[in-house]
């Protein structure tokens, strides 16, 4: 792959969350062979709870829909129409822009900041909690409440899994599930923080931050 970034996809309807990971995998051996360029693959999915490497199996409270073992990190999360998941391919032992090769750390960090600054341009001040994966919004209709999940699996430095943006989920749908294992805090989205916003005009605003971030 050239200095252009990677090819951006964006899915149409809603994936189901088997063939998303075994597209996934099948590209992420593609880009270690050197046959596949890196890529951003923007998706939605039918209503869905996938499991982390950490996920306790006491923090699915519900089974009303599928769930699945994703083999990321992290715990417990909701999939569903109305969110952003966006699946992030990239060859790790390259530079990306200020983060460094081979450095998981600052890639996570790097996806946080892509998502905080994706939000600013809908006027949503997203943040970091320490100790915390994931974005957070200080003041919702629920006090703190969580926007933006992270999750990633590296596999002989290539990247997979990402994020997920809550545009206008089923906010309920997340009750089935201990939300990234901290019962504490619920979940919020650009809907529920009032922000009328369109599935593509927020694949704009992560499109248009890519540059500043990884470059």
């Amino acid at each position: 792959m050239g200095s252009t970034g990677p090819e951006w996809v964006i899915a149409d309807g809603l994936t189901p969350y088997p063939d998303a990971l075994a597209a996934m995998e099948a590209h992420v051996a593609a880009i270690h062979a050197g046959t596949a360029a890196e890529r951003v693959w923007l998706v939605e999915h039918p209503p869905s709870y996938t499991a982390g490497t950490s996920a306790k199996p006491t923090e699915l409270l519900e089974t009303r829909f599928p769930h699945y073992a994703a083999g990321r990190g992290g715990q417990w999360t909701y999939h569903g129409p109305g969110q952003r998941t966006g699946y992030v391919m990239l060859d790790l032992q390259r530079r990306h822009g200020p983060v460094p090769p081979r450095d998981i750390r600052a890639y996570v960090h790097a996806l946080e900041e892509w998502m905080i600054r994706a939000l600013w341009r809908f006027n949503v001040k997203g943040e970091r909690r320490a100790g915390r994966v994931g974005i957070w919004v200080a003041d919702t209709p629920l006090g703190e409440a969580k926007i933006g999940a992270i999750g990633v699996r590296v596999t002989r430095w290539v990247s997979w899994h990402g994020i997920a943006l809550n545009v206008e989920p089923e906010l309920a749908h997340f009750g089935g599930i201990v939300p990234c294992g901290i019962p504490e805090f619920g979940v919020t989205s650009l809907a529920h923080l009032g922000i009328t916003a369109t599935m593509e005009e927020l694949d704009s605003a992560l499109m248009a931050e890519w540059p500043g971030v990884f470059g």
